[in-house]
């Protein structure tokens, strides 16, 4: 099965015994950040240092001065990594150790963008934004991502690109120190507290036979319980319309599923464009519609008539794994079962033969690991051991 690890250019970039110490873990391919959000991670491995602070959302590569000279939004440059093109650095480095090496691009998760163009941003029903979440609604913002993945998904050498954030994103962060969990929200109330009410997003609700000042009311009343602590965390679909009611859960969803389906077929087409044949495309997903975030929620059939495959979250118990891949079995495409592997951030690289053994049962076909740069030298030793079984 091939499998693949996921790597930042500054794990690679100044030590020269990185590649071939990911070479030597087994893997045939690796995913290498080229455009990526705002980070705080250890290289615990690298000569020189030991943290490297990603202070914004930006390309590790010297974006091209003509294809953004007349747009407002634009791709931030990195300045934590010492080299003119990380990127590049890093993928000549791996690719001479006998490695594939396919991009790594984050799209709607961006703080700064938000930040410096607040209008750009997911506003909830209270009217708070989400600088972290630029509304994919919007005519502006779903061209400067069509041409971010354009450009940071085909870099020189790379046979392949993974897109994440392909589609929206909102309450959900998991950065800047949150300090959410006071209060217990299901996934249902999450949904609600992730629907936009930008300007773009009332005109596409109007556009759904709903008054947005209505559905913005019957949001904030169906959320009251839980700020009260008289509800119960509601899950999955049934649980959106219990909150909201069928009617307005059905629009709302129907309304994000067009705008996300056809930013992803946008995206797609504009890497292929770019591209040479052949040159795969995968997106990182989950089955779960109304699912915001890295992986983003998606209609199995739909997705894999549009991409050549879907990274899949697959970490945690078998149960985990089966919601995940269950709605996609038997389909055509690359079906590539994302496993952690850093102990500290809930992997588990001691039980990964078994684990990766359980998602090819439901019909995975490829492998991804999270994170060959974070993960510890004992992490990187059972990863090792667990592919040289797979691999007899």
């Amino acid at each position: 099965m091939k499998t693949s690890a996921f790597l930042y250019p500054w794990d690679v970039v100044g030590d020269p015994d990185a590649a071939a110490r990911v070479a030597d873990l087994g893997v045939q391919q690796v995913t290498l950040a080229s455009a990526y959000h705002s980070t705080r991670a250890l290289t615990p491995r690298h000569p020189g240092r030991r943290i490297v602070t990603a202070g914004h959302a930006a390309v590790l590569y010297p974006p091209d001065a003509a294809r953004w000279a007349q747009r407002e939004l634009r791709p931030y440059e990195q300045s934590w990594v010492a080299s003119d093109d990380p990127y590049a650095e890093a993928a000549e480095a791996l690719t001479a150790a006998g490695l594939d090496v396919h991009t790594w691009v984050v799209l709607a998760h961006n703080s700064r963008l938000g930040a410096e163009h607040p209008q750009t941003s997911v506003v909830n029903a209270y009217g708070d934004r989400y600088p972290w979440a630029p509304c994919i609604a919007q005519p502006a913002v779903r061209a400067y991502l069509v041409a971010l993945a354009a450009e940071a998904a085909v870099r020189g050498g790379a046979r392949g690109t993974e897109l994440e954030s392909c589609g929206w994103y909102g309450f959900a962060h998991l950065h800047a120190h949150d300090k959410i969990a006071g209060v217990g929200l299901g996934d249902a109330a999450q949904y609600l507290m992730s629907l936009c009410f930008c300007p773009d997003c009332r005109t596409g609700y109007a556009g759904c036979g709903l008054d947005p000042d209505e559905l913005a009311l019957a949001v904030r009343r169906a959320l009251e319980p839980a700020w009260s602590g008289s509800g119960s965390p509601e899950a999955g679909p049934a649980g959106i319309e219990k909150l909201l009611g069928a009617d307005l859960a059905a629009a709302t969803l129907q309304w994000r599923a067009r705008i996300a389906r056809t930013l992803q077929e946008s995206v797609v087409a504009a890497v292929r464009a770019a591209a040479e044949p052949g040159f795969q495309v995968l997106l990182h997903v989950d089955p779960a519609p109304y699912h915001c975030g890295a992986n983003v929620g998606v209609d199995p059939g739909h997705i894999l008539s549009v991409a050549d495959g879907v990274v899949l979250p697959c970490t945690g118990g078998d149960a985990a794994r089966e919601a995940v891949l269950g709605p996609f079995a038997g389909r055509e495409g690359v079906l590539a079962a994302n496993l952690t592997v850093v102990t500290g951030m809930g992997g588990s690289p001691a039980t990964l033969e078994r684990d990766a053994a359980h998602a090819a049962s439901l019909g995975a076909n490829q492998l991804r690991l999270y994170h060959a740069g974070l993960a510890s030298g004992p992490d990187l030793k059972a990863v090792t051991e667990a592919l040289s079984r797979l691999g007899r």
